[in-house]
C-alpha cells in the first residue's frame, strides 16, 4: 500500500471520526446512572463507539475498498448497477434456492447452487436490474462484492444471495463474493460465530465469502488487512486525543 493510498485512508477515517465527535459533543442527553457506574469519561467512550459503528458501517467501507481497489490498477465503482439476463427457469431456481435456505429445509453449498441455476439453457430471458455494492475489474475479469455489516441479518443475508446468484445465472464467469470486513468472532475464519447468516451462506466454507483479512488480502493483495489495521491506528493515536478533550 504507498504512500497515496494511505493518506487518502487516513482523510476517509478522520472525516467519519470528527463527524462522530461532532454528534457526541451535540448529545446532551443526561445519563446519571451511566456516569455514576462507568465514569463520564467511559460514558462518552461508549456513546462515541457505537456511533461511530453505525457511522462507519456501509459508506466508509465501500470507499475505503474502493480506494484500494484503485491503488493496485484496476478499474472501481460502488453501488454498481448491473441489468442481467436471467433464464426464466434458473431465476425461478434461485427462488427455490433461497426459499429452501429460509425455512431450513436446505443447506448452502455455493458450488452445486450455481451447478444447479446454470443448468439452464433453454427457454425464455428476462432482464433484472442488480446493484452490487462494490465493483472491481482487473483486465477482462468483473468482481462484484455485497458488503454487508459482520453480524448481517437474515434479509440482508438472503438479499446479498440473491445478487451474488443473478449475476451468476447471467454471466458463470463473473467473480460474486459476500463481504464483511472483519470478522467479529476472531482472525481466523473458522472463529466466524456470528450464527445468523450460516442459514443462507456455508460461511466457513463458500469460496464466495470473505471475512476481515481474506477480504481486504483479496482486494489489495496479501498484507493489506495488516497495513490497513496500522493506518486506523495512525489515526486512533489522534481520536484518542480528542476523545479525552471530550470528557473534560
Amino acid at each position: 500500500m504507498d504512500s497515496t493510498t494511505k493518506s487518502q485512508i487516513e482523510a476517509v477515517l478522520t472525516r467519519c471520526v470528527n463527524r462522530t465527535i461532532i454528534r457526541v459533543a451535540k448529545d446532551a442527553t443526561h445519563k446519571p446512572f451511566h456516569k455514576a457506574l462507568l465514569t463520564k469519561e467511559l460514558a462518552i467512550a461508549s456513546t462515541f463507539e457505537r456511533s461511530f459503528s453505525t457511522s462507519f458501517g456501509q459508506g466508509p467501507v465501500e470507499e475505503i475498498s474502493q480506494i484500494i481497489a484503485l491503488s493496485t490498477g484496476a478499474e472501481s465503482e460502488r453501488q454498481k448497477v448491473t441489468r442481467v439476463n436471467i433464464n426464466k427457469g434458473a431465476l425461478d431456481e434461485i427462488g427455490r434456492i433461497l426459499s429452501a435456505l429460509r425455512t431450513n429445509e436446505g443447506k448452502p453449498h455455493w458450488k452445486n447452487e450455481i451447478e444447479r441455476i446454470t443448468a439452464f439453457k433453454k427457454g425464455d430471458y428476462v432482464q433484472v436490474k442488480v446493484l452490487s455494492d462494490l465493483w472491481i475489474k482487473r483486465g477482462k475479469e468483473e468482481i462484484f462484492l455485497s458488503i454487508k455489516t459482520v453480524k448481517p441479518n437474515i434479509d440482508q443475508t438472503e438479499i446479498a444471495k440473491r445478487t451474488l446468484l443473478l449475476l451468476k445465472a447471467h454471466d458463470p464467469n463473473f467473480k460474486t463474493y459476500f463481504g464483511l470486513y472483519y470478522n467479529p468472532g476472531g482472525e481466523n475464519r473458522e472463529d466466524y460465530n456470528w450464527s445468523v447468516p450460516s442459514g443462507i451462506f456455508d460461511m466457513l466454507h463458500d469460496e464466495c465469502v470473505l471475512i476481515g483479512s481474506d477480504y481486504w488480502d483479496f482486494i489489495g493483495g496479501k498484507g493489506t488487512y495488516k497495513e490497513l489495521l496500522e493506518v486506523f491506528e495512525k489515526v486512533g493515536k489522534k481520536t484518542r486525543k480528542q476523545l479525552k478533550k471530550l470528557g473534560h
